[in-house]
């Protein structure tokens, strides 16, 4: 199907965790007949803002239904970065509860009429690369976890022996915000965890550089990179297509 021939809808989906109402966005090509392969997406620390809405609609373009979650509950969205940090930092901080927001989305997600539950794979972003990292680290059944300049620190309940979820790092070389010890720490976890992972590092890109609203000054540690953000995507859906063609 060309682009020019789809149609993204995006629909309103409310799911629970415990008493929690959670207020995610459904995505996926009116034209796209069926079950599709799903591809739950986890926001930056702002949550579920425009942001997560364009890479969902680039997603569904590829031919899957996507799946904003909604980290916070109750559809918040951060109204300026300091309460973004404070909702981020009081998420990170109970890592089981976190787990088990993401577990609800994707419980929830699996059973829609236009997903095919057996082939789920969960992307992040920022703060959501790390919410990806931690629903793989849980043993959730996915078909992989992949985090765009996320967060890398493990902390909280130890991952399985064994991770079943195809992992994917895209990371900026001079992330401010992911130092070097982290990144060797999360690959000593990858391979104690004897798992099928992949780490690719940009150049000159930090924090953000998927997001064009991040600006272009990098001194900051937070900047758009066309090249990175481009490349990024290439091996992203790569990745996706891989996973799905499994099983």
């Amino acid at each position: 199907m060309s682009k020019s021939q789809s149609a993204i809808h995006f629909e309103a989906f409310e799911y629970k965790d415990g008493d929690t109402v959670c207020a995610g966005t459904l995505v996926y090509d009116v034209h796209s007949a069926g079950r599709l392969p799903g591809v739950l997406i986890a926001p930056t620390f702002w949550g579920a803002d425009g942001l997560a809405r364009r890479k969902a609609m680039q997603v569904a373009r590829l031919g899957y239904t996507a799946l904003v979650m909604d980290p916070y509950g109750d559809g918040r969205v951060a109204a300026d970065q300091a309460e973004a940090s404070r909702l981020m930092e009081a998420a990170v901080a109970d890592r089981a509860a976190l787990r088990r927001r993401a577990q609800a989305a994707l419980k929830a997600f699996r059973h829609h009429r236009r997903v095919d539950g057996s082939h789920v794979t969960a992307i992040g972003y920022c703060f959501g690369g790390f919410v990806a990292l931690e629903l793989a680290r849980s043993g959730a059944d996915i078909s992989g976890a992949a985090s765009l300049h996320g967060i890398l620190e493990m902390g909280g309940p130890r991952p399985p022996t064994e991770l079943r979820a195809r992992v994917l790092v895209l990371h900026g070389s001079d992330d401010p915000l992911v130092p070097p010890a982290q990144v060797a720490a999360f690959m000593d976890e990858m391979r104690a965890a004897k798992a099928d992972w992949q780490f690719v590092h940009y150049g000159g890109a930090v924090h953000a550089f998927t997001n064009p609203d991040a600006g272009s000054d990098p001194s900051g540690g937070f900047a758009y990179d066309e090249r990175a953000d481009h490349r990024s995507w290439k091996l992203l859906s790569s990745f996706l297509e891989e996973g799905f063609s499994q099983g």
